[in-house]
């Protein structure tokens, strides 16, 4: 894919992310309480992701962001521990190595933030992102982490970034 830029989130971006959630969220079914769709922030994800130990990143083509994702500390949890959050991408971005690249610039923050380990929910149905979440050593486990108000999401997975 050519003209594609992948860098940290603007305030002009706002509208933009918030829309390709939820369009993600309508074309794949997902549940929107108890998820992401229902995050208070989802609007203002600038203004969230400026708080410390966070980034989000978009991926923008053209001038139109089709992907993004990011990562903050995990509340409710040890200090060392922080949770990849809203990694979604349009279709048209899909299966071209961006999420794959997202992930390792994801991961690098994480580590550069001091995190020791790294958590994520998913959906059960969305074996693409598992897939690119084993392959960067991801695992599953048993019960879900922290206070993240996505009780809808029955997938839950853990990577020790050492």
């Amino acid at each position: 894919m050519e003209n594609w830029v992948l860098r940290k989130i603007e305030k002009k971006d706002n509208q933009s992310i918030a829309q390709l959630i939820r369009t993600v969220f309508d074309e794949l079914d997902i549940p929107k309480v108890g998820t992401a769709y229902a995050d208070p922030y989802l609007d203002l994800m600038f203004e969230e992701y400026t708080k410390p130990k966070s980034a989000y990143f978009v991926v923008e083509n053209n001038g139109k962001i089709i992907g993004g994702a990011g990562l903050a500390r995990l509340e409710n949890e040890a200090e060392t521990i922080c949770e990849l959050q809203k990694f979604f991408f349009l279709p048209e971005a899909r299966g071209l190595g961006i999420g794959s690249r997202m992930m390792e610039i994801c991961m690098q923050a994480a580590k550069d933030f001091g995190f020791e380990k790294c958590y994520l929910e998913t959906m059960p149905f969305m074996h693409d992102a598992q897939k690119l979440y084993k392959k960067f050593g991801f695992e599953y486990i048993s019960a879900p982490m922290g206070s993240t108000g996505h009780d809808s999401c029955p997938v839950w997975m853990l990577k020790d970034l050492h």
